[in-house]
Parts: structure tokens; sequence; C-alpha cells
């Protein structure tokens, strides 16, 4: 098909190469790779960009822990990264790092537009820093005393930095949230970044220099600039912004966003004011997809509990993979995955379903046509119904596609693989066989699923494109491009050859599957721990831990997360702070012995010291206290 609908650009977030990906990552990827399949096949000139974010503290530092560059770190994971969008047959038209010369030039070109613009200044920054998320917090921003994204602790830290202008774009992004409501969706998202601009913008500090693995500041390189500048300019910097601005001139702003919903704050706020700064226009649509969920929480290397995805492609293919995802969860909610969810949706949906549809019509055609495809001859009962179903789910699907509804576009083509289904036992093929004088009706009932059939194939290739090709091999059309208008239309079908194959989607025994996959997982949990940098006993001895009875517990007069304890160890009784009141009720904790961190510094949480802290276990989605018999006071080792 020729592209004349215009342009549209699609982005994922470009990840961040701490570690491999797991199958919360590929969620994103797969959802944009369908969008970008299904723009392309109706006309559009698409474009569509994924990448990796290379730099920051945090990557200096594992690649220290391993011994290596930092960029040899990168590159062995980004190797591995490409290879599994390679195995996912995703159809990305660039991959942008952001150590490549082309980005790091035109990153540090944008700074000094910026700067030039009079929205970089340079300061001081004292505040409180979470490493993980490489980002600065006032106390008030905490949650619990940590950080409000990922909820670690935090740290004081205090440098000389370059601050964007964040405090002066309030005013243009309130008016952002208010007059596009549909720049930021789903409302959820839109409705708390409305709520944090009206809160107050702090001015963003953009440069760090207590390390070096980044983008030399143009005007100082004793400064590295920070992590969102150098990552978000990546949807620019891709297109060539502004050096090379053919394709910058051609597809931007940029159609869709698409990210994750822990980093929505940086892609609608931060990212637009930078734009804005420059008098560049901003991109057209920011979404926010919600999280793939395990029964015991968000997936975590630290846990050991994330989903190889490469592992599932090899047992059930790649397509069987994506239509889960794409047909399970709806866009912008979190989802649970389960081992046991995705197989029944296998079986049902494509073995019993898609599989079981194209069997029966290949066979048939072979048994009762000598494999040729037929003419419509004889119009009976239930053709129109099934005709008006099949010419009538193309418009469903555009109109879902275009709200990333998925799981809805999805449903409108499987409620024509059933009524498909329907209609082989409504005529009952294999009846009217019996009887010479049924051949028109026969091979009108052979077309109308073949041609039911084809409509399907071209429906599911957005979704399922090797599925799709399969289905059309299958049929004899295997000649033919797929095209999106074909699928407003019946009777294409007449006189290809079919050629029977393999089931496309074999049936599965669920309980086998349920105990393979069982035994993967825990083979895959068998590799080491990935643990902080090793200490000397010098350094573990330091640590003074010391069996403490809880005398008494409250909650946190300013803080909902927060219990406030009274703890005696021997002679004395301390305060100590714990986030864990979702967890546990003040009244279970008093009278429990508990392991103490006894000689660690004082802080302050929320107007109230804690000295000390209680050490807990993570379990699934809570934190489960670490108890002792010991008696109080006595020394833990």
């Amino acid at each position: 098909m020729t592209n004349d609908k215009g342009k549209y650009y699609i982005s994922t977030p470009i990840y961040y190469p701490s570690s491999n990906l797991h199958i919360g990552h590929t969620y994103c990827t797969v959802m944009a790779d369908a969008m970008a399949r299904f723009k392309r096949l109706c006309g559009y000139d698409v474009w569509f960009l994924t990448g990796t974010d290379e730099h920051g503290q945090k990557i200096q530092k594992a690649a220290e822990e391993n011994g290596v560059t930092p960029q040899e770190y990168v590159d062995r994971i980004v190797e591995g990264i490409k290879e599994l969008w390679k195995t996912m047959e995703i159809s990305y038209d660039d991959f942008i790092r952001t150590t490549e010369e082309r980005h790091v030039k035109r990153v540090q070109n944008i700074f000094m537009k910026i700067y030039e613009n009079g929205d970089i200044y340079k300061g001081e920054y004292e505040g409180l820093y979470c490493t993980p998320c490489e980002s600065f917090w006032t106390e008030s921003q905490l949650v619990d005393g940590c950080c409000p994204d990922c909820g670690r602790p935090v740290e004081k830290a205090s440098e000389e930095a370059y601050f964007f202008r964040l405090s002066k774009y309030q005013e243009r992004l309130t008016e952002l949230f208010e007059g596009t409501p549909e720049f930021l969706q789903p409302e959820t998202r839109r409705n708390e970044m409305l709520a944090f601009v009206r809160r107050g913008l702090d001015d963003l500090c953009i440069s760090r220099s207590s390390f070096n693995w980044g983008i030399p500041v143009p005007i100082n390189d004793k400064h590295v600039i920070y992590v969102w500048l150098d990552a978000l300019s990546n949807y620019i910097t891709a297109l060539g912004f502004d050096d090379e601005p053919e394709l910058y001139n051609k597809y931007w702003p940029c159609d869709v966003h698409l990210v994750g919903k822990e980093i929505v704050r940086f892609h609608s706020i931060i990212w637009p004011a930078m734009l804005m700064a420059m008098n560049e226009p901003v991109p057209s649509h920011v979404l926010g997809h919600g999280w793939l969920l395990l029964e015991g929480g968000k997936m975590s290397k630290s846990r050991g509990n994330v989903i190889d995805p490469v592992k599932l492609i090899e047992r059930y293919g790649i397509d069987a993979l994506k239509y889960f995802l794409l047909r399970e969860y709806t866009f912008g909610q979190d989802g649970i995955f389960t081992n046991e969810v995705m197989l029944n949706r296998m079986n049902s949906d494509l073995a019993n379903d898609l599989g079981n549809l194209v069997l029966r019509a290949v066979t048939m055609i072979g048994k009762y046509c000598g494999g040729v495809i037929p003419e419509s001859k004889l119009p009976g009962e239930h053709d129109d119904e099934l005709k008006a179903l099949a010419t009538g789910a193309a418009a469903k699907v555009e109109g879902f596609m275009d709200k990333f509804a998925f799981n809805l576009a999805l449903e409108e083509v499987w409620a024509l693989v059933r009524r498909t289904n329907k209609y082989i036992d409504e005529t009952m093929p294999w009846v009217l066989a019996r009887d010479a004088a049924n051949k028109d009706r026969l091979d009108t009932v052979m077309h109308n699923l073949a041609d039911s059939l084809r409509i399907i194939s071209i429906l599911i290739y957005p979704f399922m494109h090797t599925t799709s090709k399969e289905i059309r091999k299958q049929l004899g059309m295997w000649y033919a491009d797929v095209a999106w208008e074909d699928a407003f239309v019946f009777d294409m079908a007449n006189g290809e050859q079919v050629k029977k194959g393999d089931a496309i989607f074999p049936r599965l025994d669920i309980e086998k599957e349920l105990e393979a996959l069982e035994q993967l997982q825990e083979s895959a949990q068998s590799v080491p721990l990935e643990l902080k940098p090793e200490i000397e006993y010098d350094e573990f001895d330091k640590m003074d831990f010391r069996v403490g009875l809880i005398l008494e517990a409250k909650k946190h007069p300013k803080a909902d997360k927060l219990l406030v304890f009274k703890v005696k160890m021997g002679t004395e009784v301390r305060q100590v702070i714990s986030g864990v009141a979702d967890d546990y009720t003040p009244e279970e904790m008093v009278g429990m012995k508990v392991v103490v961190v006894a000689n660690l510094k004082s802080r302050t949480f929320r107007g109230l010291e804690s000295k000390g802290m209680l050490l807990f276990g993570e379990n699934g989605d809570r934190w489960d206290i670490v108890t002792t018999t010991a008696p109080d006071g006595a020394t833990v080792c």
C-alpha cells in the first residue's frame, strides 16, 4: 500500500541497560510494534523509535563492580536487548543509543540552545538524591522518607550544578494539561500530573559533577549533562535535530510517546518544558501504560521473580506471546501475569478458536472441492450475517486501535473467528457433501469460509504477522500482499489452491506446561543474586545489631505509612520509625522481639527523630519483620 495518510511517529522509552530485560519491558515494545505495523498497513508513513539510555552514576557503579569500563558494560547488555527485539520481530525504524556520537553532539547543541535562551544557569544544589532513579528530591516530596518514584532510601547530596528554569513553564504546562486533555492519557495520569504542576515546580538540576559517565557540559567539562536532558532528547536527536533536520522536519512532533506510568512525569512535564524553552513543538500524545505484575508484586531482577520472554517464545512461539500480552491486559491499567492465565488464553483463543478454524476450513476445501477455493454460487441462511460481521470488523478494529485498546480490537477479530466457527456448525458441510445436488451450496459455504479467513488474516496482521502469513499460505494466497482495504470487501477468494500445513497453534496440556514452566523458573532462579559491592569483615563489624523489645507502637501523626516505635534494648529505650504501616497495625507489633541496627546515625522523618532501624525481609508485596527469642539488649551477629 502507498503511504498516503501522512506521517505517524511512535516511540518507546529508551531502556536503561543495568540488566537484561524481562517480559514487563517487552509489553511496552510489543504494543508499540503492533501500532506501528497497524499504521503502516493502513497507509501511514511510520517512524518507530526505540533504544537505550546508557549514561549515569548507576551504570558507572555497575561497571566498576564488574571490573569493566562503562562502555564495555553497556555494549554487552545492549547487544542482548537488540537480540531480544530481533527474536520478538520488533519492526523499529531506528535504535538510538545515548552513547552514540550523533546523540552526544546533538544533546550538547540542545544544552547550548536552552542556555543561550536564558533558561539554564549555574548554582549549588543541596538535596536528597536517589541513585537508582538518578533524581533529586525535597523533603516534602519524599514518601515515608524515601524516593517517591521507587521507594528506595535517599541520601543527602550537595554539589555545583546547572539548572533548567522549569518553574518558568508552570503556567504553560498547566495550560497544556487543561487545554489539551488528550495530550496525556489515561485520564488518571493527566489528573496526577496536573495536580503535580499546580503544587509548584522547582527548577531542575540538569548536570552532575560527582561522576563522569555522561555527556560533558559544553561550557564546563567538569560537569556531565544529567540523565533527563540527555535521555529525553533522544526523541529528536535520532531525527537529526538540529544539524541534519530532514527527518525531524518530516516526523516531529511525535504522535505518541508510549511510556510506563512510572516515567510519565518526566515525559509530560520536563520534556515539554524543554521543548518550549527551544521554541519547538511538544509531542502530540504521551500515553502511560500500566505494569505487568506477578502475584507476589512487581517483577524485579533482585527478587528473582522475573519472566524471561525468550524462554516463552522458544516454547510457544512469538505470535502466541504477543497475542497474550495484547489481548489479556487493558491499556493504562496494571495486570497480573500468571502462567496459568497465559496458557488458558493460548488454548482457548489460539488453539481452539483460530487454529481449529484454519484446520477445519483448509481440510474441508481439500476434501470437498479438490483443494481449490470455489466461487460463491448459491446463497443461503447465515451467509449475510457472516459477511456483515466480516466486512464490518475492520472499522471497529480501527476505532479501538486509535484508543490503544488492543484487547478490545482483538476481541472484535475473535468475534469473527468464533462466528466463522459457528457458521461451519450451522451449515454442516459434511451433510451437504452427501448429496451431489447440494454442490453449489457446499461450494458457497467453502467460499465463505475461505474469504472470512482471508479477512481474519488481514485483521490479525499487526498483532501476529507470522500467523497471518501462514494462514494466507495455507489458503493459497501467498502471492498477494496484505492490504488493509481488502478487509472491507467480501468475495475476493476464488480459485486459489489451498495447502494444508501443520496446526498453527497445537493444543497445550495445561498441567504438563505448568510443571515445565515451574521447572524453567526454578532453573532461572538458581543464578547468583545481584548483590551490592562486597564489603570487608571490618566494615561489617562496625554495624551493631541488638535485640529490641517493642514496648509501644503508634502511627506517625504526619505520615500514614510510618509507624513510630518505642524499643527497649537492655537498659535503654529508643524511638525508631519504620515505613511499614501498610503491612502491620501498631497493636500487633507491641511485644515483638526484633533485630535493630542500633548504631545507625539518627534521621528525622516528618519532624520525629528515629535512632536506629528495624530489620524487615521483603516477602512478595509486603515486608515481614525479622524476630528473635533472644533477650532484649543482646548482641546479634
